[in-house]
């Protein structure tokens, strides 16, 4: 019975090391972000510049040297403007040349009406003959027929001198010469190319094999390259229907929503192409956990301080993300970093202030 007080104190020592709790779990820091809804696919962007919807090329109506160019590339002309002259000498000589025309057969015309009012009279008082009364009035008409041919040779020739001014018929902005003062040009040949500053469109040249695969309701986000700040919408109005054979690209050509003042004609532009699909959950590709055939994500209960598993379906993976489809609601809170090395419901430290 000595021995007893040695008993019970063996037992109570062993009761209360078995009641010892087993190690807890370490806390571990964890880098998180909030998943985002996305619903637009982004699809590229592209520079290219504002260019104006309407252009013309101008030249000469008759050939002749060019004397002289009285605007620059780049210069606002207002309708009726004179854009470059001819030398005028060869267009002078032919009106003069007409003119001298015009006087001999109007001088002959002088002379056949005497001639016939003559032979009428003479006809009149029975002493002339029929034959000779019927030539003078045949040559009367010709030679009228002779002065309105010489007459038209001359208006030509005024208008032939008229052509050696080259003028613009609505207000443009000269945006290229094709020919210099000197440079001997034929008629129709062009001179000059005019931009109508008035309607504005956005051209990039975009991948012939995104070009032929451009989805229906395709979104254009056009901004000036200098301020982005500078920005509006714009549709697709054409696409070139072949492919530049060098660069393999399609020239597009964008109808502007509205046109802000800061895109000028030959502004470099930046043209960003997305998409509307059906709402998606954006979350880093870091985020993804392979396990088991499944894509799996560790959500964070923000409450508990706790992560757990979710499967989750992927639509489509980017450069640097993921788009799902299922298994995550936007503003839930996903582990971006170490998800290979966490356990189901892992006791983790958060730090709000710094999300990815």
């Amino acid at each position: 019975m000595r021995h007893l007080p040695v008993l019970v104190l063996c037992g109570l020592m062993l009761a209360a090391c078995s009641k010892k709790e087993a190690p807890a779990e370490p806390v571990r820091p964890v880098l998180f972000t909030t998943a985002k809804e996305q619903s637009q696919e982004q699809l590229g962007r592209f520079a290219g510049s504002i260019q104006a919807r309407y252009e013309s090329v101008l030249g000469f109506r008759v050939s002749g040297r060019i004397a002289q160019r009285y605007v620059d590339v780049g210069s606002e002309v207002e309708k009726g403007t004179l854009l470059a002259s001819l030398d005028p000498i060869d267009q002078q000589n032919q009106l003069r040349a007409a003119q001298g025309d015009l006087a001999k057969v109007q001088a002959q015309l002088i002379n056949a009406q005497a001639n016939a009012r003559r032979q009428q009279q003479l006809f009149d008082r029975g002493v002339g003959a029929q034959a000779q009364l019927d030539a003078a009035r045949t040559d009367l008409s010709t030679t009228k027929a002779s002065v309105d041919q010489a007459q038209a040779a001359v208006d030509q020739a005024k208008d032939q001198l008229a052509y050696i001014e080259l003028r613009n018929d609505h207000a443009a902005v000269v945006t290229q010469w094709h020919a210099e003062a000197g440079e001997v040009v034929s008629a129709g040949q062009g001179v000059v190319t005019l931009a109508r500053p008035d309607v504005k469109e956005a051209v990039i040249d975009l991948p012939a094999t995104l070009a032929e695969q451009l989805p229906v309701g395709l979104e254009f986000i056009v901004a000036a390259q200098l301020d982005p700040s500078i920005n509006t919408t714009a549709t697709l109005r054409e696409i070139e229907p072949q492919a530049e054979s060098t660069t393999r690209t399609r020239r597009a050509r964008l109808t502007l929503a509205t046109t802000p003042e800061g895109f000028r004609l030959g502004s470099a532009i930046s043209v960003t192409l997305s998409s509307s699909i059906e709402p998606h959950t954006e979350v880093p590709l870091t985020a993804l956990l392979e396990r088991d055939g499944e894509v799996r994500v560790w959500v964070i209960d923000m409450q508990a301080k706790t992560v757990s598993t979710r499967v989750v379906k992927v639509a489509s993976r980017g450069p640097g993300t993921a788009l799902l489809t299922s298994g995550i609601k936007p503003g839930e809170h996903v582990v971006t970093a170490g998800v290979n090395s966490l356990k189901e419901g892992q006791k983790v430290k958060v730090d709000e202030e710094a999300v990815r």
